[in-house]
């Protein structure tokens, strides 16, 4: 049986994948290539993407990746073995970790979090609510659970979130060299040491929990700059009094005095709560602050 074009071309696309800088594509860019390559690989006229992409799942190592995310699905082809967090950055553009998944990578936590962290910041503007905080509302805010995104999709016995975050600018976003979960050492987009200590605080649910958050700032007690954390938090400029959260976290790992100070600079106006629905509480009134009894 005479071959197909693209049987006869199969070796020369074999080629031109392999020596792409990204192995990670989406839908519209092998659409580009075949557009692109149609008249020197000989393809027929009528060979769709879909049609190309077919004969290269069946005939080389082209896979096809699906993320069912219930606020948008992503698929993506991935072409040879690429690690998994190569590929969940590849799925929308600026991608960044956060939160545990940051954590791990940072070395701020002993545990192997069955959850990974991808937050995509949103474009929209940002309201500030803090003329309208008033102590009742932070009560109230506070005593009922947090809110945790439903937008996750499962793979490989992980759950994936897309968390939508504000849209800071990529405040303490960086790209660096980090160890994915199997040991690999991968190029990743992450959050810096002092952004993720601030979004864990802000969101304890999507770091395991007050401890761990608490463990987290031991582990950074050594690294941590905290001019460049408060410079960060007022960027940021939360509606919510975090910094006593904060303040709280830095005088319980002992940092310096010097340290605790940029802190207690910030006005504290309210009473505020370590975390969402903690039940019974306990008062540090130096930060003015509910914390869990126990903790």
């Amino acid at each position: 049986m005479a071959q197909s074009r693209i049987q006869i071309a199969k070796a020369d696309i074999v080629s031109h994948f392999d020596g792409l800088p990204n192995h990670v594509l989406k839908l519209r860019e092998i659409h580009a290539i075949v557009t692109e390559k149609r008249g020197f690989w000989r393809l027929a006229q009528n060979m769709t993407a879909a049609q190309f992409i077919g004969f290269l799942e069946k005939n080389s190592k082209l896979t096809e990746l699906t993320f069912p995310f219930p606020q948008r699905p992503e698929t993506v082809y991935v072409w040879g073995n690429v690690p998994l967090f190569t590929v969940l950055l590849a799925l929308r553009k600026d991608l960044h970790f956060s939160h545990y998944t940051a954590m791990r990578m940072l070395g701020l936590t002993e545990q192997s979090p069955q959850a990974i962290y991808l937050t995509d910041e949103r474009k929209t503007a940002y309201k500030s609510e803090r003329e309208a905080l008033s102590q009742p509302a932070i009560d109230l805010a506070f005593s009922r659970p947090p809110k945790i995104s439903a937008n996750y999709a499962e793979h490989a016995e992980k759950k994936i979130y897309l968390l939508n975050g504000a849209d800071t600018g990529h405040l303490g976003v960086v790209s660096q060299q980090a160890n994915d979960e199997e040991g690999q050492e991968i190029q990743v987009r992450l959050t810096n040491l002092e952004r993720t200590l601030i979004d864990i605080t802000v969101r304890p649910v999507y770091a395991g929990g007050v401890f761990e958050v608490a463990k987290a700032f031991e582990l950074a007690k050594e690294r941590v700059s905290v001019n460049k954390l408060v410079a960060m938090l007022n960027k940021l400029d939360f509606a919510y009094p975090y910094h006593q959260a904060i303040g709280y976290y830095l005088e319980r790992a002992a940092y310096k005095a010097s340290q605790l100070d940029l802190i207690r600079r910030l006005p504290i106006q309210h009473d505020f709560y370590l975390a969402h629905d903690m039940g019974e509480t306990r008062y540090e009134s130096p930060w003015r602050l509910h914390i869990p009894n126990g903790f």
